[in-house]
């Protein structure tokens, strides 16, 4: 079989996020915080360095300096290794003046990059998902089928059909048809191909492989497909040998606000279906001198807590709190997610970083550096709600306020 240095893995990171707004405000969205102390984009550079992939390159486009800042502090192979994570920045050129159209179109623009790679296969992959994957097996599979392109597929849901493409295998494996989130129920129901009811579909995770060769080629003919789930896989599988990988372990899309936050909120208890540390496989990220955590004659229950905070006389239940998180005397929270800091305040403000006195908190997100003062009340919103205000915004009943906003004592943010 060939070697895994042959493999390019390329991680799409340059959209504008929108569904993640604000959290995406004054990030890209592989750059979101999540689990208290990771970003997004940890989870697949750690799949890729865990299943022995060590050629990384990481397309942004939108809001990138804290993705760069990121990488750049946290990826560094040393000098007897030949890895490398590398940032390929969406550029004006003499042949296109545009930014990435969609997935493929990102691709497309990089392939001179690609091309100087040497590489023989390329991953792609996406750059907000969690899941814990060995991308070895999906290549071994690859190439015991001699496949042209190979989709890493799961088992969804009928109510999930609509966001996902779906599609349909022979019994060797080889993709026969593909369409990219169906709504009529008429399309949907030529696509069941499992017998569970739970689960009647097989979809597309978002995560290619393709012989470099195919790959070029495909964004090179068909100069005006411009998304790979959309354009490129549906038209490939009418000529080229396009096969199923399948993965069967946790996945999920972190695409949406409500999805962040009730994703976030399962890491909190005993039976989580993902946990960041595996001792084989562990997520990585970056590396900070933090001390540990004081919580000082307070209640924590269902807490996930990460280093560097202080907590005083406070009740915590079902939350996350970040790193460097400041949560004062007498104050509630409940099936939140705490962000906490970049730094450590060196200078006094009339309201400090993280959570002050007597605050009741409930169904929010509160994003990094957040100065919530005084008997601050938060309460969700009914799950439709949607509201844009100066300082904090609703998304789906989840009340989000924005990376270094400022709530004034007293302020209640609550249904009427």
């Amino acid at each position: 079989m060939p070697s895994l240095n042959s493999i390019l893995a390329v991680i799409l990171g340059g959209g504008r996020g929108a569904r993640l707004y604000p959290l995406t405000q004054m990030r890209s969205k592989p750059a979101v915080p999540i689990a208290g102390k990771y970003r997004l984009i940890d989870i697949p550079i750690s799949n890729c360095i865990n299943s022995e992939i060590f050629r990384i390159a990481i397309l942004t486009q939108f809001n990138s300096v804290s993705l760069h800042r990121h990488i750049t502090h946290t990826y560094n192979f040393d000098a007897f290794h030949t890895g490398w994570v590398q940032i390929w920045a969406a550029e004006q050129t003499i042949e296109s003046a545009d930014w990435y159209q969609g997935t493929a179109d990102a691709v497309r623009k990089q392939t001179l990059e690609i091309l100087a790679t040497d590489a023989k296969f390329v991953l792609i992959l996406a750059g907000d998902h969690l899941y814990r994957m060995d991308y070895k097996a999906m290549a071994e599979h690859h190439w015991e089928k001699k496949a042209d392109i190979t989709v890493a597929v799961q088992p969804i849901s009928k109510e999930d059909a609509t966001r996902f493409g779906i599609l349909k295998r022979e019994p060797d494996g080889r993709i026969s048809s593909f369409v990219e989130k169906p709504t009529d129920p008429e399309v949907q129901r030529k696509f069941i191909s499992r017998d569970d009811p739970a689960r009647p579909f097989l979809g597309s995770m978002g995560i290619y492989m393709f012989n470099t060769k195919i790959l070029v080629d495909l964004l090179t003919n068909f100069p005006d497909y411009d998304d790979f789930g959309g354009d490129i896989i549906p038209s490939a599988i009418k000529s080229h040998s396009v096969y199923g990988f399948d993965f069967d372990g946790y996945w999920q899309d972190i695409g949406t606000i409500r999805s962040f936050y009730e994703t976030n909120l399962l890491l909190t208890t005993s039976n989580s279906p993902f946990d960041f540390y595996d001792a084989k496989l562990p997520i990585y990220t970056d590396t900070r001198f933090l001390p540990g955590s004081i919580v000082e004659d307070s209640v924590l229950r269902d807490v996930l807590l990460a280093e560097g905070c202080r907590i005083l006389k406070s009740n915590i239940t079902h939350s996350i709190i970040g790193i460097r998180s400041h949560i004062s005397a007498g104050t509630v929270i409940k099936d939140s997610i705490v962000m906490g800091a970049d730094y450590y305040e060196r200078e006094a403000h009339s309201v400090a970083f993280g959570v002050g006195m007597n605050c009741y908190i409930e169904g929010a997100i509160l994003d990094k550096n957040a100065r919530i003062g005084d008997n601050v009340v938060i309460r969700p919103f009914p799950r439709t709600a949607d509201i844009d205000n100066e300082k904090w915004y609703v998304r789906d009943g989840i009340v989000v306020i924005p990376k270094d906003a400022e709530i004034a004592s007293g302020t209640k943010i609550a249904p009427e």
